[in-house]
């Protein structure tokens, strides 16, 4: 398995990440199978703000891997505060780990329940100077996952990303993704779960405060479709369909996941 070529396929997938990732085999990796009963509930949990400068979304774009939207991070524009993190951390970029069907595709799992997909909205803290600099330290990275279930009454938040789909159909397209606040992403509850662990994707490192929210946001399955016709392969290449690109749950290790609510 070659360095740069990591994914989601047999010979290249989470089952062997370790081989050049070694990290990837750590003690706080993500992501994580929460069993409401082990959870422990923190009364001192704050509760968490976003405030996003709509105008710092740049560009969206497909990797091969994922469907990514890229924010201006250059200074403290888009911010999450509170929760369990100290400071503000800064919003660099969201994308989203989905299944080749509606009844799997979260990295997450609660209770033995997998969503249809999930979205990471990723933040650095910038004590740590850069990006690079922050992936070094335990408290580098936050980020928020939201789960999206598929129902009847999709949510129109969505819609502005999948949009954009079809511009970014094949493996290295990019295209501009102005104005736009990714709050309007979250659901109505702020109830979350918090642990400390890791990128679910190489180098998996454990840099990352988790903030998962509890409740998640409704797609519609047509949504959900529209993901899944992104291809992983270039555009002179024959379509792959971009699918299941997430990660199964990791050891907890010792670990507690904390809850803000009972």
């Amino acid at each position: 398995m070659a360095q740069s070529v990591w994914g989601y396929d047999s010979d290249n997938g989470p089952e062997r990440w370790h081989e050049n990732y070694p990290l990837a085999k750590g003690d706080k990796q993500s992501p994580v199978e929460i069993n409401s009963k082990d959870v422990q509930h923190d009364s001192s949990l704050a509760s968490w703000h976003a405030s996003y400068d709509p105008g710092a979304a740049k560009t969206i774009l497909n990797n091969g891997r994922t469907c990514r939207v890229v924010f201006d991070d250059t200074f403290d524009r888009s911010v999450l505060r509170g929760g369990p993190l100290t400071g503000a951390y800064r919003l660099r970029q969201l994308h989203l780990h989905w299944g080749s069907c509606d009844d799997h595709g979260s990295e997450h799992v609660i209770d033995g329940v997998k969503y249809a997909a999930e979205l990471h909205l990723v933040h650095w803290n910038p004590k740590h100077g850069n990006f690079a600099g922050a992936l070094k330290q335990p408290d580098g990275v936050a980020v928020v996952g939201v789960f999206l279930k598929v129902g009847k009454t999709p949510k129109p938040e969505m819609k502005r990303i999948l949009e954009e789909i079809e511009n970014i159909k094949t493996k290295g397209k990019e295209a501009p993704f102005l104005h736009f606040d990714p709050s309007i992403l979250f659901p109505k509850s702020r109830d979350y779960w918090t642990y400390h662990g890791s990128f679910t994707t190489p180098p998996c490192e454990e840099c990352i405060t988790w903030i998962l929210l509890r409740e998640p946001i409704e797609v519609s399955s047509d949504q959900m479709a529209k993901l899944r016709s992104l291809s992983k392969n270039a555009e002179n290449e024959p379509v792959s369909p971009l699918v299941d690109n997430w990660r199964p749950p990791q050891p907890l290790k010792g670990r507690i996941v904390r809850a803000s609510f009972k």
